[in-house]
C-alpha cells in the first residue's frame, strides 16, 4: 500500500490475531497503538516513511497488551428494550410503550419510554437524547457565559470520540452528546471548560480560574470523565 507524506491516511489489514487499523500521520514520531474504545478497534499509528511490516511486528509483539486493553473494554449497551440508560447520570431502563398516543419518547418515573416496534428504538432513544443534550448544553453555555460577560453564538453537538467538547476562535461551542449520561456536575465542569476558552483561548493559570470560578468541581469531575470514558462511549 502507498502512503502520502502530507495527510494522514488509513488502512485496515489483518494482523496481530485480528483486524488492525493503520494510520500513517506526518505529526506522528513513534510507533503506536491505540484502542478506540468507541469502536472497539485497534490503531496503529506509523510515522511517515516507516515500513508497516515494522508497524505490524511492533504490534504482534504487543499481541497481550491488545488482549487485555479490549477486554477491559465495558460490554457495548444498545439502545434496546430493557437496557438501563443513564440520564443525567441516572439510570434509566428503555421500556416500550404501548400506547399508540404516546409521544416517540418521553422521559418519566426513570424510564425512557419509546413508541413503535423495536427496530425503531434505538433511533428515537438516540435522537431523543441528542436533542436533550443540545437544548441542555446550550442553556448552561449561555448561562455560564453570561456570569462572565461573554456571549456563545453557537451551540452544536457531536459524536466526537477523542474530545468532550471545543471552543472556537469566533465563539462557537460543541459538545460530545454522549455527555448527556455523565451526572450534572460532571456536565457543568465540561460546559465550563468551553465557556473559560471564550476569555482565555489557552490552558494557562488565568484560563483554570475562570474554570474554577464557574464549575468548582473541577480537579473531581477531570478525575470521574477519565475514570468512565469508555463506559459513556459504550451506550447506542
Amino acid at each position: 500500500m502507498a502512503f502520502g507524506d502530507s495527510r494522514e491516511q488509513v488502512a485496515t489489514v489483518n494482523g496481530a490475531g485480528g483486524q488492525i487499523a493503520i494510520r500513517v500521520s506526518t505529526r506522528a514520531r513513534r510507533i503506536a497503538l491505540r484502542v478506540d474504545a468507541a469502536e472497539r478497534k485497534v490503531e496503529l499509528v506509523l510515522p511517515s516513511g516507516v515500513p508497516t511490516s515494522d508497524g505490524l511486528r511492533f504490534a504482534a509483539a504487543k499481541q497481550g497488551w491488545i488482549a487485555a486493553r479490549l477486554a477491559a473494554l465495558p460490554s457495548p449497551a444498545p439502545f434496546r428494550e430493557g437496557v438501563i440508560v443513564p440520564v443525567f447520570g441516572a439510570p434509566h431502563p428503555v421500556r416500550r410503550e404501548n400506547d399508540a398516543a404516546a409521544p416517540a419518547v418521553t422521559i418519566r418515573d426513570g424510564e425512557i419510554r419509546v413508541r413503535g416496534e423495536p427496530e425503531h428504538v434505538a433511533r428515537r432513544v438516540r435522537d431523543h437524547l441528542v436533542g436533550m443534550a443540545r437544548r441542555e448544553f446550550t442553556r448552561r453555555a449561555r448561562s455560564l457565559a453570561a456570569r462572565i460577560g461573554r456571549k456563545v453564538a453557537r451551540v452544536a453537538v457531536r459524536d466526537t470520540k477523542s474530545r468532550w467538547g471545543s471552543c472556537s476562535g469566533r465563539g462557537n461551542l460543541a459538545f460530545s452528546w454522549r455527555l448527556i449520561f455523565a451526572p450534572e456536575w460532571v456536565i457543568d465542569y465540561v460546559v465550563a471548560h468551553e465557556v473559560a476558552h471564550l476569555v482565555e483561548m489557552n490552558h494557562g493559570v488565568r484560563f483554570w480560574r475562570v474554570v474554577e470560578s464557574l464549575s468548582p468541581n473541577t480537579a473531581a469531575a477531570r478525575a470521574w470523565l477519565k475514570t468512565h470514558r469508555n463506559r459513556l462511549l459504550s451506550y447506542g
